[in-house]
């Protein structure tokens, strides 16, 4: 997350999908079938492993952790960023699960890419969302880069053997 989106925690909350706004459920399965564990925590109370604060989703090892009023596309972002990594890795994460920009760019096309299978997310918003939140990329917008520079993270994701790309 860039900086902007960090001072948006501070600031105005975009309009973007959160949890609340998605079963569950859908969100549950679609991390299940990545080894990952979602768990919901109480408003107002703090969300572990969270990096950036309250709202956002936070880590730990294959557990994933969010509120209600946590955006949808920071919930997927934490969980690629634990999908991409081999298992060995996976298990030591606690907060911070980045360690390179090349999986920092395949967690960011694998968050889109997974939109499609959640209902009433879908890509287009998901990535809407990431603008709105302050996502940066060089090509000015995540669909941008998304379309036309994301081939690095797309052959990231092949090599670890990851479907959909």
């Amino acid at each position: 997350m860039s900086q902007a989106a960090a001072t948006a925690l501070d600031t105005d909350t975009p309009d973007v999908l959160c949890v609340r706004d998605v079963p569950f459920a859908a969100l549950e399965s679609l991390l299940a079938r990545h080894g990952l564990l979602l768990h919901r925590v109480r408003d107002g109370e703090a969300i572990p492993g969270s990096f950036w604060g309250e709202p956002e989703a936070g880590v730990i090892a294959h557990n994933v952790y969010v509120r209600g009023d946590t955006p949808v596309h920071s919930m997927l972002h934490e969980a690629c960023h634990l999908i991409v990594l081999p298992p060995e890795r996976r298990a030591q994460v606690h907060t911070d699960a980045t360690d390179s920009d090349i999986e920092e760019d395949a967690t960011c096309c694998l968050q889109i890419i997974l939109a499609d299978d959640l209902p009433g997310v879908g890509r287009a918003r998901l990535m809407a969302d990431m603008d709105a939140w302050g996502y940066s990329f060089r090509l000015g917008s995540t669909r941008a880069w998304f379309e036309q520079d994301a081939e690095d993270a797309r052959a990231f994701l092949r090599q670890q053997g990851l479907p959909h790309v």
